[in-house]
């Protein structure tokens, strides 16, 4: 089962990035940056770099026989061990290039599933990214062996080859089977928790956005958590839910999730489904966006096309736009919320913007449930009155002889059923408004 689990790329590896152009493709550039932090955050030394511009994919090396013997001589000039290519390989291409650099090559996908299992520490994430592996290299299993069959039929090459190979997969797809048994209980308890919260009315908040843009850091901000960050890619794995008390005392929960990044592996994001589950309940997200970097435009797309994937992508929004600190002393903030009319500048380092973004958090919330409630209750109703108190903010109450009446801002589904049980018990009247 060795052979099927990603190798982990020792620290200070050094490696070579290879990016290929496609039909004028201009983001190359941005791509490999990124990779490169891939690299950083796997424990790789990146020493060079190879880029190509091509029509279409060579079969053979992906980037045609004449590139790769460049690559070659530059893997042995700069003493490489590791080249990392920015787009999926077969692996014929991987076989044949590692037999001709004589350096272990790895594609993209291999080195984001190589991160998430560094980074894995909860036995959910652990699972989570072992079937991810499996799930990737299932189908390159079968293709791994096809050279036996041009060794001929003789004794000892293709018969051993075929029952080796059997073996490999029927392990694999057991232990496929056998992992999305554990993570559907999880899955399970998962929906069972959201249901929980539903049930109790509570409002739920999930922060979203591009990975390392600094969205742990605002949930610490935001409430006070000790959750874990660092300036590495893929930091949170596992969403994290903790209290947050808006401006006036409403509380409400706030979750923060797995960063997403440009062409995420389809198995990482069928993988997390559980973990997602978060996202896609949320009463409301907020898409935190790294204000400082200079390809936000498309960290904001790829997440909005990720969000649609994994099915909120109609969820209420707030876009968060972090890291104003950053910026420079002139940048002019208020043509870039212009530009952005539906976001919020803050800091989550420095606190900048906070409050504001609390009030708008308030807001939102205010305008998707909370209600004002104006009801004349019987006094011996002393339950009813006091549910008012427990899940409301009373803003007036007068009392006579019979009756209380009083004036709330209550959520709404709260609100509903106060009124729904004010008029089972004949205890008196609740308008909403």
């Amino acid at each position: 089962m060795e052979r099927l689990k990603t190798q982990t790329i020792a620290q200070k590896e050094r490696a070579i990035l290879v990016g290929v152009a496609f039909n004028g493709r201009n983001e190359l550039d941005e791509e490999l940056d990124e990779l490169a932090a891939l690299a950083d955050t796997a424990g790789a030394n990146v020493i060079g770099v190879l880029t190509q511009t091509r029509k279409d994919v060579d079969p053979a090396y992906f980037i045609g026989r004449g590139k790769a013997e460049e690559l070659a001589r530059m893997c042995a000039e700069l003493g490489a061990d590791l080249v990392i290519f920015n787009h999926d390989l077969t692996p014929a291409q991987a076989r044949n290039l590692e037999k001709l650099l004589n350096v272990r090559v790895i594609d993209r996908t291999e080195l984001i599933l190589d991160i998430f299992a560094k980074r894995a520490r909860t036995k959910q994430a652990m699972l989570q990214v072992e079937l991810a592996q499996l799930q990737y290299q299932l189908p390159r299993l079968r293709r791994m062996w096809q050279h036996l069959s041009r060794l001929g039929g003789g004794i000892g090459t293709r018969g051993p080859g075929e029952t080796q190979l059997e073996v490999d997969q029927r392990r694999a797809k057991k232990r496929i089977a056998d992992l999305q048994r554990q993570l559907q209980e999880i899955q399970r308890q998962t929906t069972t928790r959201v249901q929980s919260r539903k049930e109790k009315e509570l409002f739920t908040i999930a922060l979203v956005g591009y990975t390392n843009v600094g969205k742990s850091t605002l949930m610490n901000a935001l409430t006070g958590a000790n959750v874990f960050v660092e300036d590495r890619l893929f930091a949170t794995l596992d969403a994290t839910t903790r209290v947050l008390f808006l401006p006036d005392g409403h509380k409400v929960l706030l979750t923060d999730t797995i960063g997403f990044i440009r062409n995420l592996p389809p198995h990482l994001i069928t993988s997390f489904h559980a973990t997602l589950e978060e996202v896609r309940t949320a009463d409301l997200l907020l898409h935190v966006v790294d204000v400082s970097h200079g390809g936000m435009d498309e960290h904001i797309r790829v997440v909005e096309e990720t969000l649609q994937e994994v099915g909120a992508g109609d969820k209420p929004t707030i876009i968060v736009l972090n890291k104003a600190d950053k910026l420079p002393s002139d940048w002019d903030k208020q043509a870039l919320l212009r530009r952005y009319p539906n976001a919020v500048l803050v800091s989550a380092l420095t606190g900048e913007g906070i409050e504001d973004l609390k009030k708008r958090i308030q807001e939102e919330f205010e305008r998707m449930r909370v209600v004002n409630v104006h009801a004349r209750i019987a006094l011996w109703a002393q339950n009813l009155i006091a549910f008012v108190y427990r899940n409301g903010v009373v803003i007036n109450i007068t009392y006579d002889t019979d009756w209380v009446t009083l004036d709330a801002e209550m959520e709404r589904p709260f609100a509903e059923r106060l009124q729904k049980q004010a008029e089972e018990m004949m205890a008196g009247e609740v308008i909403l408004s």
